[in-house]
């Protein structure tokens, strides 16, 4: 388990151009030896981050994307993480080897779905895990005093009553979140204060503040604008 590095930006599209240049430059780096490995989030600052990424800084054809956790919601509804990232980037850039989470098309229930989602996930670490974390402290749809923080048996799960909407989500479990080289958690605004400070302080308990259990292989990075590292 690495200790985290903390990164302070003054305001949140200061954060997002520095998260957006480190990302390009960390996948160019990769490139250089192989096809790297990334897993994305959602949420506000993710996709401010996402609309900076240049399309000629990364071969992004040759990058392998998965998603954290996914609203099971029908592809063609806004609330989808992968649909969101198509928007922001993904579309613009070419990707093309995108693993999502198949959507709710009534064809399979979310814990099948979760089971297939399973099974494509790499068999090598990711290289590069993006995190957003909520006030609340969780982490993908991993949430406080939820069974799915006990989870140790298999990469995703499905959960049906999240705390916010959609309430059924799929989202992969801290074995397979932990499985990341570089662990990135990007975290902005004055809303996410407790719950950064929860997740960074020498005490307490995952599952409290969910957050607190991911941590990278080799390096983990919390990517703060001064709001939401007031209280630290």
């Amino acid at each position: 388990m690495t200790e985290p590095h903390l990164e302070i930006a003054s305001d949140a599209g200061t954060l997002a151009d520095v998260i957006a240049r480190r990302f390009e430059s960390r996948l160019a780096s990769i490139q250089a030896e192989r096809t790297p490995r990334v897993l994305l989030t959602g949420g506000t600052i993710a996709n401010a981050v996402y609309r900076l990424l240049r399309e000629d800084a990364v071969d992004w054809v040759d990058v392998d994307f998965w998603f954290g956790d996914e609203r099971y919601v029908p592809a063609n509804l806004p609330d989808r993480n992968d649909g969101q990232a198509r928007d922001a980037f993904l579309t613009r850039v070419g990707a093309t080897r995108v693993h999502s989470v198949t959507d709710n098309d009534c064809s399979l229930s979310a814990s099948e779905a979760a089971a297939l989602y399973a099974t494509s996930l790499p068999d090598e670490p990711f290289d590069v895990a993006l995190f957003g974390v909520g006030p609340d402290g969780h982490v993908a749809s991993l949430f406080p005093g939820f069974p799915q923080l006990a989870i140790t048996d298999t990469g995703a799960a499905a959960v049906f009553d999240s705390p916010k909407p959609p309430p059924v989500r799929v989202t992969l479990t801290y074995p397979a979140l932990n499985r990341s080289r570089a662990v990135w958690f990007l975290v902005s605004g004055a809303d996410k204060t407790h719950a950064v400070a929860r997740a960074l302080a020498p005490a307490g308990s995952v599952d409290e503040t969910p957050a607190r259990g991911v941590h990278g292989l080799e390096e983990t990075c919390w990517f703060l604008d001064e709001a939401a590292a007031s209280q630290l």
